[in-house]
């Protein structure tokens, strides 16, 4: 059998073991490091007068130049994986294709407009905050979730590429429709927003762009210098941490800027999180519907529906934090995401997996009964 096949065979095998053991130490205790870091930025921010003030003294488009590498650092790396010449494998499956970008970009923004208001209507500033989360699609951690539920792998990642560049397009426009027009059609209270859409736009193509053009040149320079499996089995896996150094370093800065509205208001945290847990069973669970329905099949299944229901945390802080301040609430609530996102999407995969036997197996290929790797697997 192929190296591929027996990776695929081998996911397969080991997705009856556990979930969590199967991740990197990094990876594995995510939600930890992000506790941690919360933690150390609260007492930084108490231990270091004036901490706010030195940090705007230096600013990128609104944004202090600390925080402004640690959004640009943790970005790249996540970009850099993306294997960008296989676009086209995803868009001959048009079935995927079209439910990928209904869910993501009709239906999730929808969704999460809808729970803002619903569970934050006196809170503007969150709403807002959870309304600029529902616009940023995941292009990060979900390669890793989709893997462990023994998802369609190459999918995800023309899936995670097609988000990326459709983000850099479509952000600004839908951020202006979400946060500015559809209120007013609705006849509901509109936040003062003192943005345009190019000020947005700016911040997207920045933190967004500017990485996403370093990854695709990263992956184009490295496989032609070094070829595909030394860029896959050496570069990626030395600058993959640093997207959890970034995310890690932004957090402390943020909650050591946010210290005083962490502290004081608890109950407002808890109230930013119930909707985005919502979010990710009502999105998760209604992708996985879709796709069964379409008959993708499992695997395509699972990658549909962790693409559609993770978000990019990394982008809605960075638009946050350079369209509203760093310590403003829609910060605070893009922060508060990712300690939501990890443990609830850490449990989805083991839904995913237990759910598989409600989907048919794909028929054998027809293949010599023995052969010198053994029985063939199907897969």
């Amino acid at each position: 059998m192929s190296a591929e096949a027996g990776a695929e065979a081998g996911a397969e095998a080991g997705a009856s073991g556990p979930v969590v053991g199967r991740l990197s130490f990094l990876d594995r205790f995510l939600a930890v490091w992000i506790l941690l870091a919360m933690a150390g930025g609260l007492g930084l921010g108490r231990l270091v007068p004036g901490l706010g003030d030195a940090l705007a003294k230096v600013t990128v488009t609104g944004v202090s130049l600390p925080i402004a590498l640690g959004l640009l650092v943790m970005m790249y790396p996540v970009l850099a994986k993306v294997r960008y010449d296989r676009l086209d494998t995803v868009t001959r499956d048009r079935r995927l294709l079209f439910l990928s970008l209904v869910l993501n970009w009709i239906v999730g923004p929808a969704l999460m407009f809808a729970l803002a208001w619903v569970f934050l209507p006196d809170l503007p500033e969150y709403r807002t905050g959870l309304i600029i989360v529902g616009l940023a699609r995941c292009i990060a951690m979900v390669i890793i979730w989709n893997d462990l539920a023994c998802g369609d792998r190459q999918a995800a990642a023309v899936l995670v590429a097609l988000n990326s560049v459709f983000q850099v397009l479509a952000f600004a426009a839908l951020g202006w429709f979400y946060l500015d027009v559809l209120p007013g059609w609705l006849g509901l209270e509109q936040t003062a927003l003192d943005v345009s859409v190019w000020e947005i736009a700016r911040s997207v193509l920045i933190f967004l762009g500017i990485p996403l053009l370093a990854g695709f040149l990263t992956r184009r320079i490295g496989e032609k210098a070094r070829g595909r499996a030394w860029y896959e089995a050496e570069l990626i896996p030395r600058i993959g941490p640093f997207a959890l150094y970034g995310l890690l370093f932004t957090i402390v800065v943020l909650f050591a800027l946010q210290g005083d509205a962490i502290t004081s208001k608890p109950l407002d945290v808890a109230r930013i999180a119930l909707p985005l847990l919502v979010y990710f069973a009502l999105m998760w669970a209604g992708s996985m519907a879709a796709g069964r329905a379409a008959g993708l099949g499992y695997p395509k299944t699972t990658t549909l529906a962790f693409t559609a229901a993770g978000n990019n945390f990394e982008l809605a802080i960075a638009v946050a934090i350079a369209t509203f301040g760093a310590t403003s609430g829609q910060a605070l609530a893009g922060v508060v995401g990712p300690l939501i996102e990890v443990p609830v999407l850490i449990g989805l995969v083991h839904v995913a997996l237990a759910a598989r036997r409600f989907f048919p197996r794909p028929a054998p290929t027809a293949e010599p009964a023995v052969s010198p790797e053994g029985p063939a697997h199907a897969v």
